[in-house]
């Protein structure tokens, strides 16, 4: 199944060893001085959009009672996606998070001013867009503030040792006060005490990394969610996607039946035809020549039938109509290179579309294995698990298939991701290779 592949043992740059585990070597990290950054930016960036927000929504609100509000409030729409555009930035720069743009505004008609307010004031993303220019500022300022506070108490106390000196002898005090009254004060002025803390100014370092982390995950989760595109939107693309996928596979297999016919059963049948004619010319004056000739012929005419039964039989097999798929794959099996095991457990059939892409899948599977797993058995199995059809595919030969290196592992994938099913291959040098396809039920 696309055996041929050569393992290099050169490491590449994402896989050189660190000398500090990742907890020390966290708080000196791009990515975490990334992520601080994008918490200090989300405060200023939280107060504009609340404040914008509110306001023009609050002054489109007032001034519905005339017709001055609609503009306003579309205005004020149409200015959270543009903010909410900015936000998609910092958050690709910073958090480096891939969030696309949400589909553009469909104005109908022939535009203008009213179609255009009318269509921002309907399109669920702008409103998605105030949601969120909304509930950014509060969460902004509570991330700010914890992230802060243990970013600078952690460094100033891990780095205490270092600068305690500056109280004694610039404030005429003994250290950093702690406990100060009229009798007794509480100073950290000795070396146990300057000690420990440094040691909790070092777990504060440490700890910080990991808490920013944290809150920059709702701040992902927020941006995903309310300034990308909508499920219904991305579910349209994919499908347009996947429409394009099987309408490609759709031509190929068309202008592979073409080739087949005119390579294979169409030129047999004219040589057919030629050698008829000349029969036909001799039978006078040479009826054994003739008699010859016709016998030649009737050897291609079975010849061409076994074509045209493989060709229709590539098309869609009358076993796996009339029957079903334990037949039908079980005559796959048959003329496989290797003694291939079939199990089917199905209490019904699926839809037809799904059976023809699961006989099809297992046909191109065996195949590949007859070509180049150089196994000595493999298996078929197939189930059902609720409301998916199941595939698997096992061999015993040399392994090393992978289905995303163009070969037609990844076509068989992107086959069944047109219609909503997934491909997993298994296959360690040496093997064995485990292939387990996943379709829609769909009942027939």
């Amino acid at each position: 199944m696309g055996y041929r592949h050569e393992y290099g043992s050169a490491r590449g740059p994402g896989d050189r060893r660190h000398r500090l585990p990742a907890p020390l070597r966290a708080p000196f990290e791009a990515r975490h001085w990334r992520e601080l950054t994008y918490v200090l930016v989300s405060l200023p960036m939280g107060v504009l959009l609340f404040t914008y927000a509110v306001t023009m929504v609050s002054l489109g609100a007032g001034l519905l009672v005339t017709f001055l509000g609609v503009p306003v409030l579309a205005a004020a729409l149409a200015g959270c996606r543009g903010l909410g555009s900015v936000e998609r930035g910092l958050a690709r720069g910073l958090l480096g998070q891939e969030v696309a743009a949400p589909e553009p505004l469909r104005v109908r008609g022939k535009g203008g001013a009213l179609a255009w307010m009318g269509a921002v004031l309907k399109d669920g993303t702008s409103w998605r867009h105030l949601l969120y220019a909304v509930l950014r500022m509060p969460w902004a300022v509570f991330s700010f503030s914890v992230a802060v506070s243990f970013f600078a108490y952690g460094w100033a106390m891990l780095t205490y040792p270092l600068w305690f000196w500056v109280f004694p002898l610039y404030g005429g005090q003994d250290g950093l006060q702690l406990y100060g009254d009229e009798t007794h004060s509480v100073y950290l002025d000795n070396p146990f005490e300057i000690t420990v803390t440094a040691l909790v100014g070092l777990l504060f370092t440490l700890a910080t990394p990991w808490i920013v982390r944290a809150l920059t995950m709702v701040d992902r989760v927020l941006v995903h969610g309310l300034l990308g595109p909508s499920r219904l939107a991305s579910r349209v693309e994919e499908l347009e996607s996947d429409r394009g996928v099987v309408v490609d596979t759709a031509a190929a297999d068309l202008r592979r039946i073409e080739r087949d016919l005119h390579d294979g059963a169409q030129a047999r049948l004219v040589n057919l035809a030629m050698d008829l004619g000349l029969a036909k010319e001799k039978l006078a004056e040479d009826p054994r020549a003739a008699a010859r000739m016709v016998d030649e012929a009737h050897g291609e005419v079975k010849t061409a039938l076994q074509e045209l039964r493989d060709l229709a039989r590539g098309i869609h097999p009358a076993v796996l109509t009339d029957r079903g798929l334990d037949a039908a794959l079980s005559s796959v099996a048959s003329r496989c290179a290797v003694p291939v095991s079939v199990d089917v457990d199905l209490a019904e059939r699926p839809a037809p579309a799904i059976e023809g892409i699961a006989y099809f899948t297992v046909s191109e599977l065996l195949q590949n294995i007859s070509k180049h797993a150089r196994a000595t058995r493999a298996t078929v199995d197939v189930w059902r698990s609720e409301n998916r059809l199941m595939l698997q595919v096992v061999d015993d030969g040399v392994g090393g298939a992978d289905a995303t290196s163009g070969s037609g592992l990844a076509g068989l994938a992107e086959r069944l991701d047109a219609v909503d099913g997934i491909l997993v291959v298994d296959s360690p040098a040496g093997g064995p290779t485990r292939v387990t396809a996943e379709l829609p039920w769909r009942r027939g």
